[in-house]
């Protein structure tokens, strides 16, 4: 793999290699005026490749578009003077909340609901310009435990809801995601809206409070198939003896629901309904006696994946910021 190290791109002096994807590399860098920052460089073989070019600037224009306290900021992006394309955006304290969670989970529900109003808010700002996510994950969002202070990442496959279908990069029939946090409406390769964030978001939730997954395909035709045509495992059934209050568990259902009109409202919505189901308190539920296998199904990468059960790793490959970098920005 092609390494920059020690080179200067557009006034970044490139220091470490922190991570790769498919189609660009990620150094932590150093700079007269912004200090520390993350810069990502689209590799050199795809510099001529028109989508993968498009993709890259518009995930850098979207960054700059969506403004939030809770959200990586985009400092500058564009073609370098050895016509190397690059964006470089705030370098994040913490750790991947995947990491974190996977350390320390399950984590306690009144952490979980500070996590998700914070996520929420980010997701918010994003839908208040049209722009949908996509691609919502523990891996694509950093958290500080210190502070307790969450920062979502990487708008790769993110996508206008007002775009036309001449501007979209995503074919038609593929949908674009990771299966364990996509939403069932948009294995259908259709544009999606809020509603799939808000599904991806609850996703989140569940996997924090319980170390589980709504749903547990082992492999990815599976896992395709379960979320097409099976409800997801309830909360209070995901781990054998973790059990939840009523409240928590029907709030987090409900924004599982298969059908978009039967979550809540937006994902702010979402966020208070968690707060006020933890604040209520009160005695968990008692867990089922056979509750369903928690063992989580392997992780596939961002992808843009057919309509119909993903036949094999020829897909077409969208890749996210940071969406296979373990532990990106940990120091």
């Amino acid at each position: 793999m092609e390494s920059l190290v020690g080179s200067t791109l557009a006034g970044y002096t490139l220091r470490a290699k922190v991570g790769e994807g498919g189609t660009s590399t990620v150094y932590r860098a150093e700079h007269a005026d912004h200090g520390t920052v993350a810069v990502k460089v689209l590799r050199e073989k795809l510099r001529h490749d028109k989508t993968a070019v498009q993709r890259f600037l518009r995930e850098a224009q979207f960054g700059q578009r969506v403004q939030h306290p809770n959200i990586v900021r985009t400092i500058d992006f564009g073609q370098a003077e050895n016509d190397r394309y690059y964006l470089a955006i705030d370098w994040a304290s913490g750790q991947l909340l995947e990491k974190y969670a996977e350390q320390h989970g399950p984590l306690p529900p009144e952490e979980v609901a500070d996590i998700m109003r914070q996520l929420c808010a980010a997701v918010q700002a994003a839908h208040d310009v049209g722009i949908v996510h996509r691609d919502l994950k523990p891996e694509n969002v950093m958290y500080d435990p210190a502070s307790h202070h969450v920062m979502l990442l990487d708008f790769g496959i993110a996508a206008d809801t007002e775009a036309s279908p001449d501007q979209r990069l995503t074919r038609a029939g593929f949908f674009v995601g990771t299966l364990m946090y996509v939403a069932p409406e948009a294995l259908s390769g259709e544009l999606v809206g809020p509603g799939a964030d808000q599904y991806s978001l609850a996703t989140i939730a569940y996997f924090l409070l319980s170390g589980a997954l709504p749903y547990v395909g082992k492999t990815p035709r599976e896992l395709f198939s379960q979320l097409l045509t099976q409800p997801p495992t309830p909360l209070n059934r995901a781990r054998p003896g973790l059990a939840f209050t009523d409240a928590i568990e029907t709030v987090i259902m409900k924004a599982l629901a298969k059908a978009p009109g039967d979550r809540y409202p937006g994902v702010t919505e979402f966020a208070a309904a968690l707060a006020a189901a933890v604040a209520q308190g009160g005695e968990p539920a008692v867990a089922p006696p056979a509750p369903v296998a928690a063992a989580p199904a392997p992780r596939p990468a961002a992808t843009a994946a057919p309509a119909t059960p993903p036949p094999s790793a020829d897909d077409e490959k969208s890749g996210g910021l940071f969406g296979k970098m373990k532990g990106l920005f940990r120091r």
